[in-house]
């Protein structure tokens, strides 16, 4: 649900787009023509299109589903395969 300052930025940005006046960007890109284009940039300036943080022990792909565990998952097997490389140095 919107706040009140939230819809008032959403629908300034809205009659700014019926005027011809909302620009992509800055005031020297190219004109906004499309409607669903003007929708977007009003709802990222009335800052309502956050994307939501993954909830703790999980983490989001790039495709945005959720995964269960820590992004980065190292075994022991691997710190072994490293440790013969010379890559991982063992702590005494």
């Amino acid at each position: 649900m919107a706040t009140k300052k939230q819809a008032k930025k959403v629908a300034k940005v809205m009659r700014e787009y019926k005027a011809g006046m909302l620009h992509s960007g800055s005031k020297k890109g190219p004109k906004v023509t499309s409607r669903k284009q003007a929708v977007a940039i009003a709802m990222s300036e009335a800052k309502m299109s956050k994307t939501k943080k993954a909830p703790k022990g999980y983490h989001r792909m790039p495709n945005g589903k959720l995964m269960e565990g820590p992004r980065h998952e190292r075994t022991e097997s691997k710190r072994e395969q490293m440790r013969e490389y010379g890559k991982v140095k063992r702590k005494k």
